[in-house]
């Protein structure tokens, strides 16, 4: 099975905020995008999928008894309920959202947030190599592809300072928390992690099946196995390795593996 590629950036070209600019070296970034076309030529412009750090954008999940069936009235309520949950303009805010399916009464929103500037940033480089960033999501929702048991789920993942965690259920977004940390040690993790394991508690009235570790082999000592009796101890579940069809992801590629692995028609094409 073909793997998909990975060109790593320079330290310091990005660096992924809700609220200030991310982007801190545009002409190393572009460079590097202009990389990827390959020296292609052609007059038709050329497809891309903007994958976006965690840190950059905001995720939730709203419940609503009765969610209107007008797109405008949707994306109005939808706005109204996010407008204090985010860190940024919502009112200058691309706004992304989808009703999930399930069983019950209500509706089920997974919004995603971000400032339209950031947005414009991390597109200017790949629309000016001649490539149209058709798809534009974030890390933890490509992420999520790669996890569609139908039991409940525990996805934790570190990318440089940044904890994502994520409270799966049948394939289902419940919770979906960013954070950035202090530092890299197992204190702070488990300061996330165990809120995370009562919330689960308390809207399951049970406890996960599983937690899946991600980039975390700086809090493990690069050894998720060999350490996982503690961690399970810890928060009282099966700890597992995230995987996907192509291998173990890493901090910096889940998202990828998530996304080619939920496009199988392009899962042998490289990517960044």
């Amino acid at each position: 099975m073909s793997q998909p590629g990975f060109e790593p950036l320079e330290p310091g070209v990005l660096s992924p905020s809700p609220i200030s600019d991310n982007v801190l070296r545009p002409d190393a970034f572009a460079d590097k995008v202009r990389g990827l076309t390959r020296g292609g030529t052609g007059r038709k412009r050329g497809r891309a999928a903007l994958i976006l750090p965690d840190f950059s954008s905001r995720v939730a999940v709203l419940a609503f008894d009765a969610f209107p069936t007008d797109p405008k009235e949707q994306m109005s309520l939808v706005r109204f309920r996010m407008k204090r949950s985010v860190p940024f303009d919502l009112e200058s805010a691309v706004v992304s959202f989808h009703a999930q399916g399930g069983k019950g009464k209500g509706t089920e929103i997974v919004v995603v947030a971000a400032a339209l500037e950031t947005i414009a940033r991390y597109e200017a480089p790949f629309r000016a190599a001649g490539l149209h960033p058709g798809i534009v999501t974030t890390s933890a929702i490509a992420m999520i592809d790669l996890e569609r048991k139908t039991d409940i789920s525990v996805i934790a993942r570190m990318s440089g300072a940044v904890l994502t965690v994520i409270v799966l259920h049948a394939g289902h977004l419940k919770l979906l928390r960013t954070v950035e940390l202090a530092d890299n040690s197992r204190e702070e993790v488990l300061g996330v992690l165990l809120p995370t394991m009562a919330f689960v508690e308390d809207h399951f009235h049970a406890q996960p099946n599983r937690v899946l570790f991600c980039g975390m082999d700086d809090i493990t000592g690069g050894d998720v196995v060999n350490h996982a009796a503690d961690w399970e101890t810890e928060l009282g579940a099966p700890i597992e390795i995230l995987r996907s069809r192509f291998g173990i992801p890493d901090r910096f590629n889940a998202g990828l593996h998530g996304y080619l692995q939920s496009r199988p028609d392009i899962a042998g094409a490289s990517a960044a």
